[in-house]
């Protein structure tokens, strides 16, 4: 679908909306796995999240339908999160996705590195608090697993990219070495929680974005993930995100976690990552490459300096 017609889609839509005139149609350069435009209804911004082409969905995100129910329930949870203004219906004609609303600020992690709003890690433990507070019987399409099954996933996933990577390997030895046992309680884990997946104003997180890796497990997931060094965009002296300190992350979440649970999941989120990132060769190779996806295709490499950097610090 062109612009032209996508544009046609969503004047079509503006009753559902709020109304006015259509203006300002842009598709947006962030976004490696779905579409992201933005535009003004009867002057107010939006923006709309939709899947490559309107149909090519991915099965390995929870889907745009449930992505919106999820920010629905978060908001009610107290996250800070875009409102949901109209989720896409098969005789809208636009294909998988949903409109929200716009949030001003800032989400590219250097720029956010560089002058972080007072606060900020703690501000993210409480948020990610809020986060797996969140009843997760409300979702029951999201996958489940326990720490040993997504080890296991991603090792299946590494070798099905048919590429030697030493490092890997025994990246994945220490992790099968010290695997935690299943969460007493499963909760929902966001999947994605990362510097430049935030809205950042002076303020602080003004929202989180992209919940489409969203899934049930161990919460700690979520703060290992937000501490891999691929996050703090050069700031590696501030393992949270580039911008704070484990412990201030520790004090805003509070629940007396173990930072040495955390670290495994930091390895683990490193390792995730890398196998991502060499896996987004065969992505930039599909009918929707983008030049995201060859940026983080290049990107392998750095994650493993980063793991012997974690495997080796006994």
């Amino acid at each position: 679908m062109t612009a032209t017609g996508l544009g046609d889609g969503l004047t079509a839509l503006l009753p559902k909306l709020g109304g006015g005139a259509l203006t300002g149609l842009t598709r947006l350069s962030g976004g490696a796995t779905q579409e992201i435009w933005r535009f003004e209804a009867g002057g107010r911004a939006l923006i709309l999240r939709r899947a490559p082409g309107g149909d090519r969905v991915s099965g390995q995100t929870v889907g745009l339908e449930v992505e919106a129910a999820l920010l629905a329930a978060a908001g009610a949870g107290g996250v800070p999160v875009p409102p949901v203004v109209h989720v896409l219906e098969p005789r809208d004609g636009l294909g998988h996705g949903f409109v929200m609303g716009f949030v001003a600020g800032e989400t590219l992690g250097g720029r956010i590195v560089r002058a972080p709003p007072p606060g900020l890690a703690p501000q993210c433990g409480a948020v990610l608090a809020r986060i797996h507070s969140i009843d997760p019987a409300g979702f029951p399409t999201l996958d489940r697993h326990s720490p040993a099954q997504l080890l296991d996933e991603w090792r299946a996933l590494f070798r099905a990219c048919d590429w030697p990577r030493p490092v890997f390997e025994a990246a994945l030895c220490w992790l099968a070495d010290r695997c935690p046992s299943p969460p007493a309680q499963p909760r929902l884990v966001h999947g994605d929680f990362r510097n430049g997946n935030l809205m950042i104003g002076p303020d602080g997180i003004r929202a989180v974005l992209d919940w489409e890796l969203a899934h049930v497990g161990d919460p700690l997931e979520d703060l290992g993930w937000l501490c891999v060094n691929s996050w703090r965009f050069g700031r590696i002296d501030r393992p949270v995100g580039g911008f704070g300190t484990l412990d201030e992350l520790l004090a805003g979440y509070g629940d007396g976690v173990d930072p040495a649970a955390v670290k495994w999941w930091e390895v683990f989120g490193t390792l995730r990552w890398g196998v991502m990132c060499a896996g987004m060769t065969a992505a930039f190779r599909s009918p929707d490459p983008g030049i995201e996806r060859a940026m983080i295709a290049r990107r392998t490499s750095e994650t493993e300096i980063d793991l012997l950097r974690l495997i080796g610090d006994r």
